[in-house]
């Protein structure tokens, strides 16, 4: 028999685990490496987290945890209002930048 994880959010709703998600804390041990790849993928100019994951074939799940620590951190920023789907861009900062952002 197939063990499946369920949790409930806040407002008590049930969401079952997407099995094929690595634990958080494997992404968040990525986070430095990864940096160099999303300030790459901004240079061109602002993106939104799922067209980040795309430009790095990762999920957008991963990605999140990394711009959030490079947000954190001023290598990245927001690029004015979240798009329709509740969406912000964002773009490499010049501390991101001077960190690695151009190719």
């Amino acid at each position: 028999m197939n063990h499946v994880d369920h949790t409930v959010s806040a407002n008590g709703t049930t969401h079952t685990a997407d099995p094929a998600l690595r634990d958080p804390r494997e992404v968040i041990r990525e986070e430095m490496a990864m940096q160099r790849p999303v300030l790459r993928a901004l240079a061109d100019g602002p993106l939104t987290l799922p067209a980040i994951a795309a430009c790095l074939g990762r999920p957008s799940e991963e990605v999140v945890y990394w711009v959030m620590g490079m947000r954190r951190y001023g290598l990245v920023q927001e690029d004015g209002d979240a798009d329709d789907d509740g969406y912000f861009a964002y773009t490499a900062t010049a501390q991101g930048l001077r960190r690695g952002g151009r190719p």
